[in-house]
């Protein structure tokens, strides 16, 4: 069917909107849907404020936050899907281009993290308000998909990337590691001072047994509204959104989430693992310093860490209850 082809947006938003944007900014939300019949399945999500904070935290460049951006809206749309407090979701993307890697995982409560190898890796436009996106991510590399749901093992599912995009790629996932036929849209727009003015994503799902005919209804009213960054640009409402998206069909809203970048971090956490290394590798470590400064790739947060604080942890460690 025509509406599970792939279709995804990014693009450089003029001086003149800039003003309006700010004041129209809202809580980063994502939204469950469900026609009544239960033939399609929707996640639709606006993410402009943690994609912003994390271009800040890695000063990234223009279509470096148009590519982890597109990564991070999508984990958490899978993300959302997963059920259990302590379940995570990890995309990861790779396809030897100026990116690097690019990784982002979520957990089911709306928390997402991530980062870019090559945060100032730019590349310029192709066309006129279309970043590069595919060409910085490169297309000789694979989408991979890690989902930890507490059991023994992490499902691991990975594909072949189409062409970088992001969307496309993850189209091609959902067939071929899921079974399931899907449309993935996701957009960024970037400001020329490079701050993030609209972000978000959408991803819908035929459901077993889905009638053609409400899925004709859906790609209508998809192409109509033409891109998903645009359609963010200017929203204030996302029931609205949705209201558009599913004009003519019964539906329902199963699901609501607050989303926002959330680090797991702390002088503790790394602490803990330095203090996990044998002698030699703490003595290397150190070399003649009682202090090093350890940056997490995830948020770039800086922290120092004293030597005597590992031995106490190790001292702790080894006490018997």
């Amino acid at each position: 069917m025509n509406v599970f082809e792939n279709i995804e947006f990014v693009g450089i938003i003029t001086n003149k909107n800039m003003e309006r944007n700010k004041d129209l900014m809202q809580e980063d939300r994502l939204l469950k849907v469900v026609d009544k019949e239960k033939h399609i399945r929707i996640f639709l999500a606006t993410t402009q404020n943690l994609v912003e904070e994390v271009r800040t935290r890695h000063n990234t460049s223009a279509t470096a936050s148009a590519a982890l951006g597109r990564v991070l809206t999508a984990a958490l749309l899978m993300g959302s899907d997963m059920k259990g407090e302590k379940d995570a979701l990890t995309l990861r993307i790779n396809g030897n281009g100026l990116a690097g890697t690019i990784l982002a995982t979520a957990d089911s409560k709306g928390h997402v993290r991530g980062f870019i190898s090559n945060p100032s890796a730019d590349l310029p436009s192709k066309s006129p308000g279309k970043l590069a996106v595919g060409e910085l991510v490169g297309k000789d590399g694979n989408l991979e998909v890690i989902k930890d749901l507490g059991l023994k093992q992490p499902f691991i599912g990975t594909v072949a990337l189409e062409n970088g995009e992001i969307a496309e790629d993850l189209t091609r996932y959902f067939m071929d590691s899921e079974q399931i036929p899907s449309l993935v849209s996701l957009g960024v727009l970037v400001a020329p001072d490079l701050t993030i003015q609209a972000a978000g994503g959408l991803i819908v799902q035929a459901l077993p047994g889905a009638d053609d005919h409400v899925l004709e209804i859906l790609e209508n009213n998809i192409f109509q509204m033409g891109s998903i960054s645009n359609m963010m640009e200017s929203v204030i409402c996302l029931e609205d959104v949705v209201k558009r998206i599913m004009e003519g069909l019964d539906y329902s809203i199963i699901g609501e989430e607050n989303l926002s970048f959330q680090c797991i971090c702390s002088q503790e956490r790394l602490g803990g693992i330095l203090a996990g290394l044998s002698q030699e590798e703490l003595d290397e470590t150190y070399s003649e310093q009682d202090e090093i400064e350890v940056t997490c790739n995830f948020c770039n947060e800086v922290y120092h860490i004293h030597r005597a604080n590992i031995e106490e942890i190790r001292r702790k460690n080894t006490i018997k209850p």
